[in-house]
């Protein structure tokens, strides 16, 4: 095993990451690190084709993770035009080649991510080693997977599509963004809210809850603003985002069992990180009524790795290996 190459990726709405891996006295190592556009290549085999043409030692086989539901080795992925499948990539030369969900590979991923590229949200420094971890969170989407693990050390990751699952209001005003989003969409997900463009969708409904007008038509203009000035309508929306993100984790957690700890994952997270430590996040994390002492002993942390789905690709990868 350790001296096979394989290839991994971690293709999303928006980029497409690339590495080759290597297991190196137990442990992954990546490699060729190469990451692009997705808008670069218009077919996802011209992709993975123009990474593997740049490699001096080509992989045999390998994994690669995808921003949606994968079916009979086929994915059509949720927020981009590209299609492919695992024939189509064995036609680059990949045999065996496997197509897995992006969160599945972010929950193989999370319990090799080193410490030091974690960061705490609140509640205990470790969960129980021998309980089903979940790892959830915002980028172009909403990804939700969970790791189960026994206290025999198996391991099996779950892949979903959670973020799909309806939004729960916990207020008031959640009452109201609920109503107005309906208006447009009918039934309103979670990533109707918690993701880049979810964002958008939060502030325009959080001002005409407030009679006031926005002009905003980017995401990222709310959060830049939020985190130079959180006294702003912009302040205001990343607030309740980091507030619903955190009450959905809960919900998550409480679904899954996830008392080995709930990690968030996804490009927001990180770019935010000293907002959203200072948030509402744990705090709605724990109020869960009578569970709230079951929600106060499991850790919340942020994975700042920005390769954690690559490395739970490469965990996969070698075990398909054998």
């Amino acid at each position: 095993m350790s001296d096979q190459t394989l290839l991994v990726g971690d293709v999303g709405g928006t980029n497409a990451r690339f590495a080759v891996a290597r297991m190196v006295e137990g442990k992954v190592v990546l490699d060729h690190h190469e990451s692009f556009p997705a808008s670069e290549h218009p077919t996802f085999l011209g992709g993975v084709k123009a990474f593997l043409d740049g490699c001096e030692v080509k992989p045999s086989g390998g994994v690669i993770a995808v921003a949606g539901p994968v079916t009979d080795g086929a994915i059509d992925l949720t927020n981009s035009p590209w299609r492919v499948s695992e024939p189509e990539l064995a036609t680059l030369g990949l045999e065996p080649v496997k197509l897995i969900n992006d969160f599945e590979a972010l929950a193989w991923g999370a319990p090799i991510v080193p410490e030091d590229e974690l960061a705490s949200l609140g509640g205990p420094s470790e969960g129980d080693p021998h309980s089903t971890l979940a790892v959830l969170g915002p980028g172009t989407g909403f990804g939700v997977s969970a790791l189960v693990r026994d206290a025999h050390g198996n391991e099996m990751a779950m892949p979903s599509e959670g973020g799909h699952a309806c939004f729960p209001p916990g207020d008031p005003i959640e009452d109201e963004i609920l109503r107005i989003l309906r208006r447009r969409y009918t039934r309103v997900s979670i990533e109707r809210l918690i993701c880049g463009p979810g964002l958008l969708n939060m502030h325009r409904a959080l001002a005409e809850i407030e009679g006031r007008e926005t002009h905003i038509d980017d995401p990222a203009e709310i959060t830049t603003t939020a985190l130079k000035d959180p006294n702003t309508p912009c302040g205001n929306t990343l607030a309740r985002f980091c507030a619903i993100l955190g009450a959905v984790a809960g919900d998550i957690a409480l679904t899954t069992g996830a008392r080995g700890g709930v990690y968030i994952a996804g490009g927001i997270a990180p770019r935010i990180l000293p907002f959203l430590q200072a948030s509402p996040f744990r705090e709605r994390f724990e109020r869960k009524g009578r569970f709230q002492p079951y929600m106060e002993a499991i850790p919340t942390k942020v994975i700042l790795h920005k390769h954690a789905a690559l490395l739970g690709a490469a965990r996969v990868a070698f075990k398909e290996a054998g």
